[in-house]
């Protein structure tokens, strides 16, 4: 069942990602000003500094770094860090400069130091609650709710696990008699969307389901198109006002599902409110914090959209590392390496979330050897965190430890059971599909990935495959 069109690559050895790095440690020194209000946002006042566009590094020699670099990412973090170390200068979309921070140790100290490194001001992500990448925060960060946590913690795994079991058996019987399929539509986004709407009390197969499995599927199919402003505009009770046009009918169709989507979970969220089930719907209804219809609507919108991306992809560059490597291969069908060995690795070497949310420095100080003045964008690098060669032992294959920074750090990061609940989905989605077509190989136009064009993930954009037709 494998494809020969890549080579095993080595992962993190199981001490090294926890091992204190001297050197990077010595570089994290700061001095300055006591913290105060960031420069150019919310309680600050101050001014950006000469040269600089949306506050970030001034020196000459900052990279840009734009979506079209999305299929070469490990490729230039490695070129960024010959040339500037692990805090790097880049320009980011709409000629923002930015620090995108590369070393482990950095990255580490930037997430869990929000007294030197606040987050920056929300801004447009797919609706509110979606992140919306490098430099704008989420219009409600669930990551700070504690009732979100506390209602996913309501979900029980066993049973998550067997309805991600049905909701896969239901995908691959669609497919299988046809002897080839393309994995990430027909499957792991179509999985990744189904089991979060089944958390949220929607039982699978229901027109109730389908609708709204359909509208967040096309609300949700681009990477990050700011269409909640222009949905809430065009949802009755919304303002109105004209906005800004997301790429032509694509950006319509996009803000029209949000729209219907939208309805539909205020729908459910009503009949929550009058009979509340063992669902995180009912969980966030009954929680202390005493949330309004209207904030539960949009903690469920936003749950779904932190979700559905990240464990379609975890689960798409999974398998494409099952079909590819010979180590995992092997153990597929004779037992070395398991499944879940594999999906660790792709944490560390692929993940599917490249870039956390942006920061503002608070105060002048120094990173990884740069100069960074208060006011300065630092963008955290997830993806460059985890393949940092500084905790790599050489000649080690296999990662035999979850220190990878897959999950951001620090008071935001992913809160505790959501990584548990993708970990059910994507685990579950990969053994079933496994064990029903256990010949499954990549389809020969799928020699070379396609990985999305995007700086702020990592996905395929397609993953053929082929295997023996199976008659149900």
């Amino acid at each position: 069942m494998t494809n020969r069109g890549d080579t095993a690559r080595p992962a993190p050895g199981p001490d090294t990602a926890l091992r204190a790095r001297t050197p990077a440690d010595e570089r994290l020194v700061a001095s300055g000003p006591p913290p105060g209000p960031v420069p150019g946002t919310v309680g600050g006042g101050g001014s950006e500094g000469p040269g600089r566009t949306g506050s970030g590094p001034a020196q000459d020699g900052a990279v840009e770094f734009a979506p079209s670099a999305g299929a070469g990412m490990p490729g230039r973090y490695a070129a960024l860090r010959r040339a500037h170390g692990s805090v790097a200068p880049v320009v980011l979309a709409g000629g923002v400069r930015a620090w995108l921070v590369l070393g482990y140790a950095e990255v580490a100290h930037v997430t869990g130091h929000d007294e030197l490194f606040a987050r920056d001001a929300p801004g447009p992500g797919p609706w509110p609650g979606a992140d919306g990448g490098p430099g704008a925060g989420p219009a409600t960060d669930l990551r700070r709710v504690p009732s979100v946590a506390r209602a996913l913690e309501s979900v029980d795994h066993f049973e998550l696990a067997q309805g991600c079991r049905g909701i896969a058996q239901r995908l691959i019987d669609a497919f299988a008699g046809s002897g080839r399929a393309e994995l990430m539509g027909a499957y792991a986004r179509s999985l990744s969307l189904r089991a979060a709407v089944l958390m949220c009390g929607l039982p699978p197969g229901t027109e109730a389901t389908e609708g709204l499995v359909r509208d967040l599927g096309t609300a949700l199919a681009g990477d990050g198109e700011p269409v909640a402003d222009r949905a809430e505009r065009a949802r009755p009770g919304g303002n109105g006002a004209s906005g800004g046009e997301c790429a032509g009918a694509r950006g319509d169709e996009a803000v029209a599902a949000y729209v219907r989507a939208g309805e539909r979970v205020r729908r459910l969220v009503a009949v929550r409110r009058a009979a509340p089930g063992p669902d995180v719907v009912s969980a966030l209804l009954a929680d202390p914090a005493g949330a309004t219809d209207e904030e539960v609507t949009r903690q469920v919108l936003g749950l779904v959209a932190a979700a559905h991306r990240p464990t379609a992809d975890w689960i798409g560059n999974t398998l494409r590392l099952l079909l590819t490597d010979e180590r995992f291969a092997r153990d597929v069908s004779g037992g070395r390496l398991s499944v879940g060995e594999a999906l660790n690795e792709v944490l560390w070497l692929d993940t599917p979330v490249q870039l956390a949310a942006g920061r503002r420095a608070r105060r002048d100080t120094r990173l990884g050897g740069q100069g960074i003045r208060a006011g300065d964008r630092v963008v955290p690098g997830l993806g460059a965190a985890n393949t940092d060669p500084g905790i790599w032992p050489g000649g080690r294959t296999g990662a035999g430890n979850a220190a990878h920074l897959s999950f951001g750090g620090g008071a935001h990061r992913c809160p505790y059971p959501a990584p548990l609940l993708a970990d059910v989905m994507a685990r579950t989605a990969v053994e079933t599909l496994l064990e029903q077509l256990p010949d499954t190989v990549l389809a020969e136009e799928a020699a070379e990935p396609a990985w999305r064009l995007s700086v702020r993930s990592r996905g395929l954009v397609a993953l053929p495959v082929r295997f023996t037709p199976v008659v149900r």
